[in-house]
């Protein structure tokens, strides 16, 4: 089903835990450059919305405007780390019009484009069958989940059963989000009234968001280039 799509990328200049994340060299190149270069290199997306406070540091990392990346200075009332991303994401929406809109962040630097079509598939055969107005991406969890108390959540400890044959739980991953103009309205939030799962690969569900993350994700960023040389 071909319809205009517009992609939405946040980006602050600000970082509470890791200092200047979104522009900080990621395996060989800037943080945002990854989710971006992916984002814009696929054809399905017509064009990507960077709303930022840091037009100056991205034009220092060499990127500007062009037909398929729009940059829009952020609203003073919308800066700051308190600032709900719903808020941001609405200004977008009255803004800049599209069919659909895919949301993701910097943070995402491994999410890969077979993913993403992935994702637009499932949400384009749910929004022609109905069941479903929106699409978030998760992570897919059987294991013995427990309070803090130490009471069990999701199983009983006096009768094991196999985690495999445990209910599967799933966990909001932050990685991609899709929706129409018509879902956002209904709720105010990227997240509608009928959403689909959309369970992302292991390898590539990393959100960025302390130093321990980064290491991590810049590890297996490090890994897929060696991979690709063949080293």
């Amino acid at each position: 089903m071909k319809h205009k799509l517009v992609a939405l990328l946040p980006m602050k200049a600000h970082s509470a835990r890791v200092k200047g994340k979104n522009f900080r060299p990621f395996a060989n190149k800037p943080l945002f450059r990854w989710i971006l270069d992916t984002l814009v290199a696929m054809p399905e997306i017509d064009r990507v919305v960077i709303n930022t406070d840091a037009r100056a540091i991205l034009a220092e990392n060499g990127l500007t405007e062009t037909s398929r990346v729009l940059i829009r200075d952020r609203a003073p009332e919308l800066c700051g780390d308190m600032v709900s991303m719903n808020k941001v994401l609405a200004d977008d929406l009255a803004a800049v019009e599209s069919d659909a809109y895919l949301m993701t962040h910097t943070t995402n630097p491994l999410l890969s484009s077979a993913t993403i079509r992935g994702a637009l598939t499932k949400f384009d055969a749910a929004i022609l069958d109905g069941s479903c107005d929106s699409l978030f991406s998760v992570n897919r969890f059987q294991t013995r989940f427990y309070r803090a108390d130490a009471s069990p959540v999701n199983h009983d400890p006096k009768n094991l059963i196999r985690t495999q044959d445990l209910e599967p739980w799933y966990e909001e991953n932050s990685n991609l989000y899709l929706f129409t103009r018509e879902s956002f309205a209904a709720t105010g939030a990227r997240i509608g009234l009928k959403p689909a799962l959309f369970e992302t690969p292991q390898l590539e569900s990393a959100d960025i968001d302390d130093q321990t993350g980064w290491n991590l994700a810049e590890i297996i960023a490090l890994y897929h280039q060696m991979a690709k040389v063949g080293l």
